[in-house]
C-alpha cells in the first residue's frame, strides 16, 4: 500500500509540545541549575545535546519506516528492554537516587530503562493480539507469553522500587485488551484485583501511605509529608489567570520540590496561569485526538491497536501528572510528556510518535 500524506495536525501537536517542553525548562530549572552547577542553564543543555537531538533522530527514522516492520521486532524489543531494566541492580552501572534504582550510569551517559520498556510492552502486546483469527481465541492465546512477560517487569519494577511505573504498565495493557475486544466485566474484575494488591503496597511502605493521607488530608503536616502538595497548590494557585510571567516563579526557589520531574506543571500554572495551563492541556487532548482518529482509521489490527496504545499511554501519563500535582488523585511521582526533565523520556515519546507519525500515512 503507497503511502499518504501524514496527519499534520498531529506533527504540529507534537512539536509544539516539544518547544513548549524547552520554554518551560529553561525557566523552571534556573534555580536548582544554577545552585548545582554554577549555570542558569545546566538541564536545558542536557536536554538539548542529548535528548532532542536523538528524539528527533528516533521521530524521522520512525516516521518513515513501514509500522508493520515492529511486529517482527516485538519479541527481541521486549526482551532486550527487559534486560536493561535489570541491569539497575549491577554494581557500579547501576544509580541509585533516593532508596530506589532506576537509572544506569555509563561514563557521562545516563538512561532510565523503564521509558523504553513501555514502548517496548506496548508493541509486544499489540503484536500478540493483533494475530489473525476470532478475537476471544487471539486473547486467550495472548495471557500466557503476556502474563510471563509482565510477572518479570511487574517483579523488577517492585524491587527497585517504583510503584508509579507499576500502575503505568498496567494501565497500557488494560487499554490496549480493551481495544482488542476484551470483556468489559474481565476488564472490571482485573481493575479491581490490581486496587487490591496495589492497596497492600501502599500499606508495607509508609512514603506510599503518607501520599494517601496527604491526599485525604492535605492539611496534614504541611511541613513535612504534605509540603510538596501544599507548595505546588501554592504555585497554581498564585498564577490566577494570566501568571506571573515566564521566568517569575516563586515557588521554583527551592520551595516546590522536583520542579523539573512530576512537579513541572505547577510551575506551568504560576508563571502562565490558567491561559498557559489550559494550553499545554489542549496540546494533549489534540495528540489524543488525532491519535484516535489514527487508530480508528488503520488498514489493520497492528496498525489499530499500536495507535491506540500509543496515543493512550501518552495521553493517560499526562492525564496523571496534571491530576496528581492538582490533588485530583493521590501523588504518584509520575512525569509528564514532553515537558518534564528526562533525555530517555523525551527519546521514547519521540521515538512513539514517529511511530504513530508512520500509521497515520497508511490510514485508510
Amino acid at each position: 500500500m503507497k503511502p499518504n500524506k501524514p496527519d499534520y495536525i498531529l506533527i504540529f501537536a507534537i512539536f509544539t509540545l516539544v518547544a513548549f517542553g524547552l520554554i518551560i525548562l529553561s525557566s523552571a530549572s534556573a534555580v536548582i541549575s544554577q545552585d548545582a552547577f554554577g549555570g542558569n542553564y545546566h538541564y536545558l543543555k542536557h536536554q538539548l545535546l542529548y535528548g532532542l537531538p536523538i528524539g528527533l533522530l528516533g521521530f524521522f527514522i520512525c516516521q518513515r519506516i513501514n509500522y508493520k516492520v515492529w511486529k517482527k521486532l516485538s519479541f527481541i524489543l521486549i526482551i532486550i528492554s527487559t534486560i536493561l531494566l535489570a541491569l539497575v541492580f549491577i554494581p557500579k552501572l547501576g544509580y541509585s537516587y533516593g532508596g530506589a534504582k532506576r537509572w544506569i550510569i555509563w561514563g557521562s551517559f545516563s538512561i532510565q530503562p523503564f521509558e523504553f520498556i513501555k514502548l517496548a510492552f506496548i508493541i509486544y502486546l499489540t503484536a500478540l493480539l493483533s494475530k489473525g483469527g476470532e478475537a476471544n481465541k487471539v486473547i486467550k492465546q495472548s495471557l500466557v507469553p503476556v502474563l510471563s512477560i509482565f510477572i518479570i517487569i511487574v517483579t523488577i519494577l517492585c524491587l527497585q522500587p517504583n510503584i508509579s511505573a507499576l500502575i503505568m504498565i498496567f494501565s497500557i495493557a488494560i487499554l490496549i485488551y480493551f481495544l482488542a475486544g476484551l470483556n468489559i466485566f474481565y476488564i472490571f474484575s482485573i481493575i479491581g484485583v490490581f486496587f487490591v494488591g496495589l492497596l497492600l503496597l501502599i500499606k508495607t511502605t509508609s512514603y506510599r501511605l503518607n501520599r494517601l493521607t496527604v491526599f485525604l488530608h492535605p492539611e496534614t503536616d504541611p511541613q513535612g509529608i504534605g509540603y510538596q502538595i501544599n507548595q505546588a497548590l501554592l504555585a497554581i494557585g498564585s498564577g490566577g489567570l494570566f501568571g506571573l510571567g515566564l521566568g517569575h516563579s516563586i515557588q521554583k526557589w527551592k520551595y516546590l520540590p522536583e520542579v523539573i520531574g512530576d512537579s513541572v506543571f505547577a510551575i506551568v500554572a504560576e508563571e502562565l496561569g490558567l491561559a498557559g495551563a489550559g494550553f499545554l492541556v489542549l496540546l494533549f487532548i489534540v495528540l489524543a485526538w488525532r491519535g484516535f482518529i489514527i487508530a480508528k482509521n488503520s488498514s489493520d489490527k497492528f496498525g489499530y491497536l499500536l495507535a491506540g496504545g500509543i496515543t493512550g499511554w501518552i495521553f493517560f501519563q499526562a492525564f496523571i501528572n496534571i491530576a496528581a500535582i492538582s490533588r485530583i488523585i493521590p501523588l504518584t511521582g509520575i512525569t509528564l510528556p514532553f515537558v518534564s526533565y528526562g533525555g530517555s523520556s523525551l527519546i521514547v515519546c519521540l521515538t512513539a510518535v514517529g511511530i504513530l507519525v508512520n500509521i497515520s500515512k497508511y490510514s485508510k
